[in-house]
């Protein structure tokens, strides 16, 4: 029997995503000035209010008020009509010195030996059903919000568009897990006021449905695109009226969208959030890692769809563990451990080299934060920073190093593909 599927994306502007963003732009301007910060910032925002939190241990002074506020300017919130704006907020900083207790478990003299920032479990997931190796409704989930931000920048089409915003896609599956074709659309945005909710409701419904969803469709492939049918429900702004929204409508916090950022509710996840988390966590740097080998190990022909789990023990240089889970869709004639055991010694997994094998101890963050960590293209960019205790500096870095199948001819070499 046929199943339904379905995975949700938030905008840049839903208030735990600026949180998120906030908490990965302190994360990038610290490692931006000293690589070797240790970085654990967390992000409140409500009305008119932003408090910072976290513990650091960094050899460089920021100026993190600015840089909250060139955040949340950024992601559209500049009018006194939307409740939190980047000029007028207050920003409260409650950043302290990391605990020695913690840190004399990962630092050590040989770079090498560093033990993991914390114990935990973390998973990497990939599946062919996407040329990103991404799950369906994920990746429609997050390419209507993108579009949509995409939209109110252009400030064209659709003019009355406000930063906050949520989209949910359901798709049926046959019983082999093949996509069959979008059951249901849920897009919620938030507008500025109109006279007359019924006629505000309407437009809404129209410009999604006839000028977004058709962006959308337009960079989806083709097999993608013929998922796409007139019979697609469509829950358009459902509650009616979305004009109080953002961190005046909900209060964020940096962390609370974990499934958004990872795999919208397939494969697992470790419970662990990314943002405002240096490397040395390696709730991060191993979620990462884990997610490289699952996309090498699939797109290599291993398997159509793999898991990965590691596992650590706090200030431990070696991996607990680490499982490898196929879905019975395994290529090779290998049980699920002993590709495991192969995935061991083709990718060292220890927290120092993670972070030199994906390049993690560079500002690369702020550009995960929304949009999901998994999927994105890897780039080469320069990125500026500024500050009045340490002037100006230019970086060029790599972007989603994760994401790159660079390791394909090597585990093809290892499983003799």
């Amino acid at each position: 029997m046929a199943y339904l599927f379905t995975s949700e994306s938030v905008s840049e502007g839903h208030p735990d995503k600026v949180a998120d963003q906030i908490s990965d732009a302190l994360l990038d301007n610290f490692l931006a000035f000293d690589p070797e910060s240790k970085v654990a910032c967390e992000t409140l925002v409500t009305t008119g209010q932003v408090v910072l939190a976290g513990e650091v241990k960094s050899n460089t002074y920021l100026d993190v008020q600015t840089i909250a506020r060139d955040v949340i300017n950024k992601i559209g919130y500049t009018k006194g009509a939307y409740k939190f704006s980047g000029d007028s907020c207050g920003v409260i900083s409650l950043i302290h010195e990391q605990s020695q207790d913690i840190n004399q478990g990962v630092d050590r003299a040989n770079k090498e030996e560093q033990g993991a920032g914390d114990q935990g479990m973390m998973f990497g997931y990939a599946t062919k059903e996407t040329e990103n190796y991404m799950p369906l409704a994920l990746d429609i989930s997050h390419k209507i919000l993108i579009e949509l931000a995409a939209l109110r920048r252009e400030d064209s089409e659709i003019k009355y568009l406000r930063p906050d915003a949520k989209s949910q896609v359901t798709i049926e599956y046959s019983d082999d897990n093949i996509p069959q074709k979008i059951v249901a659309i849920v897009v919620s945005t938030q507008h500025d006021d109109f006279d007359e909710d019924e006629k505000m409701l309407s437009k809404i419904k129209k410009d999604i449905t006839e000028i977004l969803i058709p962006r959308v469709k337009r960079q989806l492939p083709e097999y993608v695109q013929k998922l796409f049918n007139d019979d697609i429900i469509y829950h358009i702004n459902p509650t009616g009226k979305f004009v109080i929204g953002g961190p005046h409508g909900d209060t964020g916090l940096t962390g609370r969208k974990i499934i958004v950022d990872t795999y919208g509710g397939k494969g697992a996840h470790g419970g662990g959030a990314f943002s405002g988390k240096d490397p040395s966590k390696v709730d991060r740097s191993a979620a990462y890692a884990a997610r490289h080998i699952a996309k090498n190990l699939v797109a290599a022909g291993v398997a159509d769809e793999i898991l990965v789990q590691v596992s650590y023990a706090i200030g431990v240089v070696e991996p607990t563990s680490i499982l490898v889970n196929t879905y019975n869709s395994s290529n090779v004639n290998l049980s699920d451990g002993d590709i495991a055991k192969k995935v061991s010694e083709i990718f060292n997994m220890r927290p120092a080299a993670i972070e030199v094998r994906l390049k993690l101890r560079n500002p690369i963050y702020s550009e995960t934060a929304a949009y999901g960590h998994m999927g994105r293209i890897p780039e080469k960019i320069t990125k500026t920073f500024e500050s009045p205790y340490n002037g100006k500096i230019e970086k060029e870095v790599e972007l989603f190093t994760w994401e790159k199948l660079d390791y394909v001819d090597k585990v093809k070499e290892a499983f003799n593909l």
